[in-house]
């Protein structure tokens, strides 16, 4: 985004990409369909920054989700909105639109080099290592979009933490964000592995939120976990209301009902019509099970979840941390290197999924493709 916007302005650009392809994370993004921004009203959309909304709120009005969708048709690619909000490609997937990007990009001139890995600088000028050696490129202006700390493989490996510290550049240390969480999952859970949990909400810090998630090996992960992983990582407690549409009365007035010759697990898929992953929660958590059907309402609506902290750094969808916002100014240049700019998720802000997480990549790559411009336009020669 930051190469597009500068080669609009008539600069000359090249792109140093670490991989032997660009962009592997924007199309990981995409395999369970690419969520590109979120059609909500603005409050509701900055909300979803927390109190990173204050130094993103220009940025993310400049480019905000209208015009994430105006550039995504601009190059092609139809869009559609699901109820949630969640905006999507129709093609449901990233290939497409990141084809159409890269033609119009080369179209404008800009050079994409592959594998090229930046290494820090030397005199003044960026180094990379290249398959055909040590590579050096001294530049007018530099945008860095290294990534998060997360998936590696993909390219986010956070290694540029240090080459930055060392500049004097202040960070905020790496987080997992957006992340599952450890369960010391007993035998029983085993067969269901796998399987998601609906109809429950999850409750932090005395806030229901409605949301899917899944039982993994590892333990809890999946949008409604991702939705309350933040408050999670920093220590709030998880319960379970595995009938958030009824009360604890109206639930334990299902449960009081003859079981007959039902066994406990039957009676509870019957009467409270819990699916077996419910049920089986249930008895995770809760084992022995009270008798007293208000006590078993009780317990069903306020069920503890003891998690053993977040999965690993590696495995989260997105990190927080990163380049502290005391460490750029407010065209995201970097302090310690004027002429050097930051953009992406390797400055310090986190957000849920949901169209959040690309909607601030996209503007914070605009902006600081503007701040460049204007650095340049700045210092150009006399």
């Amino acid at each position: 985004m930051a190469a597009e916007v500068l080669a609009r302005a008539g600069h000359a650009v090249e792109v140093a990409e670490a991989k032997p392809s660009p962009a592997r994370k924007f199309l990981m993004a995409g395999k369970s369909g690419l969520n590109l921004t979120k059609a909500e009203p603005q409050d509701a959309f900055r909300a979803a920054y927390a109190e990173t909304a204050v130094p993103l709120a220009g940025m993310l009005d400049a480019f905000g989700p209208d015009d994430v969708c105006k550039w995504a048709e601009d190059l092609g690619q139809p869009l559609f909105t699901g109820t949630t909000g969640r905006v999507f490609p129709v093609a449901m997937k990233g290939s497409p639109l990141l084809r159409a990007w890269l033609a119009r990009l080369q179209a404008a001139g800009v050079v994409v080099h592959r594998r090229w890995r930046w290494t820090g600088w030397a005199d003044g000028a960026c180094q990379f290592d290249t398959p055909d050696g040590p590579v050096t490129r001294r530049a007018d202006a530099t945008v860095l979009a290294l990534g998060g700390a997360s998936w590696a493989r993909l390219g986010s490996d956070g290694t540029w933490a240090k080459l930055l510290a060392a500049e004097g550049v202040p960070l905020t240390p790496f987080a997992p964000a957006n992340c599952g969480f450890r369960v010391a999952w007993s035998d029983h859970m085993a067969r269901h592995f796998g399987q998601p949990v609906k109809g429950a909400a999850l409750v932090v810090k005395g806030t229901a939120h409605r949301g899917e998630f899944v039982i993994s090996a590892r333990g809890v992960e999946g949008g409604g976990i991702y939705a309350v992983a933040r408050d999670l990582r920093d220590g709030a407690e998880l319960t379970l209301d595995l009938a958030p549409d009824l009360t604890v009365s109206a639930l334990a007035e299902r449960l009081s009902r003859p079981r007959g010759k039902a066994s406990f697990a039957n009676h509870l898929r019957k009467a409270a019509r819990f699916d077996p992953v419910r049920v089986a929660l249930l008895n995770e958590f809760a084992r022995p099970l009270p008798d007293d059907p208000r006590a078993l309402a009780q317990l069903a609506k306020a069920l503890p979840v003891p998690l053993a902290g977040p999965r690993p750094l590696d495995e989260a969808i997105s990190t927080a941390g990163g380049v502290a916002w005391a460490g750029v100014d407010s065209n995201l240049m970097l302090r310690a290197r004027p002429g050097t700019f930051a953009a992406g998720e390797m400055l310090d802000w986190e957000a849920p999924t949901g169209g959040y997480l690309l909607s601030a990549c996209f503007a914070t790559g605009a902006w600081a493709g503007q701040g460049a411009a204007a650095w340049l336009e700045a210092n150009a020669p006399a």
